[in-house]
């Protein structure tokens, strides 16, 4: 196969590497307001037996500044592959959490043929109905202004009460940590990620997961029962997906039970780590 030189477009995304550049890659993608920080304690725990790479996403991190274009699903799958083409990376398993793991499965949908396994933390495949997307689109229009108006703390606060994050309170110095690592993020760049990434902006993938083609884990804290439930609805709907849940975890599952997650993603990462890339 030759890989197309995408990285030549301006649109590029900061990323870090860690592990063995001659073992098998893995591609890790963020959530809202995150960072490739975000992956740290999860990357050492694959050591060498990996070529990790975390990117910061459109608007996060490092990766600020970018066209309009970027801070959209497609555009970002696009920079994504950029990132890849770079690094002569054919193909890679895709771990995303939330934000990222949608942008993961419309990534595994779109280009299932750079995509070895597929790892989604609390993540969904979207809205399905207009009324809904709607909805959804007005609120993070609301939320956008809100952080260009400069209360980033007020904001934050208000994100970390919603009952999503409810289960953050089991564990107040990783809700400290996480909540002084997004305050880096400049609030102007978080608005544009929110109106062109928000989930009232991204098509539905639910009526294209009987397409998938790449085997796919479908995680959820135990605490989480909203993504208990959509990674369910995901394993009915696709032979490609199997739901687990992780016990004691919330909606950060990842960052809630780091060493139950990693061991999750070494088990079923396995066959893609004894291959090369």
């Amino acid at each position: 196969m030759t890989i197309p030189r995408r990285h030549l477009l301006p649109h590029h995304l900061h990323h870090d590497v860690a592990g063995n550049a001659a073992a098998p890659a893995v591609l890790f993608l963020h959530g809202f307001m995150g960072s490739s920080r975000d992956w740290d304690g999860v990357i050492r725990g694959f050591g060498h037996t990996t070529f990790s790479l975390a990117v910061d996403l459109p608007g996060h991190g490092a990766s600020t500044g970018l066209p309009d274009e970027a801070y959209t699903m497609p555009g970002t799958a696009q920079a994504l592959l950029a990132v890849l083409d770079e690094r002569e990376i054919e193909r890679c398993a895709v771990v995303g959490y939330s934000m990222g793991g949608r942008l993961a499965l419309y990534l595994a949908l779109h280009h299932p043929e750079r995509c070895r396994r597929l790892v989604l933390a609390s993540a969904s495949p979207g809205l399905q109905k207009a009324g809904e997307q709607a909805a959804r689109r007005a609120v993070d229009e609301a939320r956008a202004r809100r952080l260009e108006a400069g209360d980033v703390d007020a904001f934050l606060n208000d994100w970390y009460r919603q009952p999503l994050f409810a289960s953050l309170a089991r564990h107040p110095s990783l809700a400290e940590t996480m909540v002084a690592q997004r305050l880096r993020n400049d609030p102007r760049e978080l608005a544009r990620s929110l109106r062109g990434m928000g989930t009232g902006s991204q098509p539905s993938l639910w009526e294209r997961l009987g397409a998938l083609s790449v085997a796919t884990l479908a995680v959820a804290g135990a605490l989480d029962a909203k993504y208990v439930a959509v990674a369910g609805r995901m394993a009915a709907l696709s032979p490609c997906v199997r739901a687990v849940m992780v016990p004691e975890a919330g909606h950060a599952v990842h960052a809630e039970q780091p060493r139950r997650f990693v061991t999750l993603l070494h088990t079923f990462l396995k066959p893609t780590l004894l291959k090369p890339s």
